[in-house]
């Protein structure tokens, strides 16, 4: 397993991964599926350009033996805190230890960059995730957000909203 920075030529492979890990039948063969929340897409090429040239972030993939990408996450940095997202891994993958060993690499990437704060955001009735998190020393904050109401993020089958989850990195 090898995780770097992706770069614009990891869209393509990113955003068909990113989309099958999260929404359509294709998700449904891992634990992390929002299939049954949302329908739409996750993420489309133009956001992943996006996300990829804007100042302070970083999406990182991760490969197989390969070169084939089989995971990703995002990282903003923001004042004080480092912002984690779009932790994904192959459907067929998940439950194989790539998803915590990403979220390992996210947070020495945080430390690197002289950082001790991850914050993010989980649908809040993603309750196996939400523990997952948990397991991984993240704590509910008692901060809720609303889910945005853009179509590109998807579209609710029902209200959703996020909590807002923190690690203190320091204290490890």
């Amino acid at each position: 397993m090898n995780i770097s920075i992706a770069t614009t030529a990891d869209i393509p492979e990113l955003n068909k991964l990113i989309n099958s890990a999260y929404r359509g039948e294709s998700s449904k063969k891992g634990w992390t599926t929002e299939a049954h929340l949302l329908d739409g897409v996750r993420t489309d090429e133009k956001s992943l350009a996006a996300i990829i040239s804007a100042t302070g972030a970083t999406l990182l993939a991760c490969r197989n033996e390969a070169g084939s990408i089989t995971g990703c996450v995002y990282l903003q940095k923001e004042t004080g805190t480092f912002y984690l997202g779009m932790l994904t891994v192959s459907p067929s993958l998940q439950a194989a230890g790539i998803g915590g060993r990403l979220l390992q690499y996210a947070e020495t990437f945080v430390r690197n960059n002289y950082c001790s704060n991850i914050t993010m955001t989980v649908v809040s009735v993603r309750h196996e995730l939400i523990a997952w998190y948990e397991r991984h020393g993240y704590a509910k904050t008692g901060e809720t957000r609303p889910f945005p109401t853009d179509p590109a993020f998807g579209i609710p089958k029902q209200t959703l909203e996020f909590v807002v989850m923190k690690k203190k990195l320091s204290d490890e």
